[in-house]
This record gives structure tokens, C-alpha cells and sequence, in this order.
């Protein structure tokens, strides 16, 4: 189950955290928001390195989705210490959710040889 973060807990859950943490924007009325949430938690389970997951309802939070200036929701963002590697805004549909956060894996922890 993801952590629910709000604009209180946002920097010490988010900003300071030790391991790279993936931040799902999305609101109540956003249907594509509510079937993403399963996969999500699937993701930081199966995930082969540190990973949290956690959201934020957008409509509760508007300070942080006008901070990381929202166009669309769901919005991913990926953060590592502090700073953010990755933004996925348009989310078509499962298997491109997949594609792009195995890009995002291969980007953020490259395998050694």
C-alpha cells in the first residue's frame, strides 16, 4: 500500500529520503489514477533496488502540484536525493506505464559489468 504524502510531510518523506522515491500525483475523479494504483504497488514490491512509492492527492495538495507544475494526472515523478530524475505525464496505458519505469530502472541504476 502506498504511503499518502501531503504538503506537510512532503520534504522529509520525498526530499530527504536515502532511496529514490516515486511520487504519484492523481485525484479522486481521475479514473486512470485508480487503475494505476494496484500496479504501482506491484511496481515497488518487484522493484530490484530501493523503492518507495507513495501518493499525493493533487485536489488536497495544491501547493505541491502547483510546485512540480501538474499539466495531467496521473504524473509520476521519480526523485532521487532531493532532486528529480524522471517525469511521466501521459499515461496511455499499462504496457507503456511499463516501458517507460523500466527506462526510468535502467536510467537511475545502470547495471554494472
Amino acid at each position: 500500500m502506498m504511503l499518502s504524502v501531503n504538503d506537510r510531510n512532503f520534504s522529509h518523506v520525498v526530499l530527504e529520503s536515502p532511496n529514490p522515491v516515486l511520487v504519484n500525483f492523481w485525484a479522486p475523479w481521475c479514473g486512470v489514477c485508480l487503475l494505476i494504483n494496484p500496479f504501482l504497488d506491484k511496481i515497488q514490491k518487484e522493484w530490484d533496488n530501493p523503492l518507495e512509492v507513495v501518493s499525493i492527492n493533487a485536489d488536497n495538495n495544491f501547493q505541491l502540484a502547483n510546485t512540480y507544475r501538474l499539466k495531467n494526472l496521473p504524473t509520476l515523478i521519480l526523485f532521487n536525493q532531493g532532486r528529480i530524475i524522471q517525469r511521466i505525464e501521459e499515461i496511455k496505458g499499462r504496457d507503456e506505464l511499463i516501458q517507460q519505469l523500466n527506462q526510468v530502472r535502467m536510467n537511475t541504476w545502470p547495471r554494472s559489468a
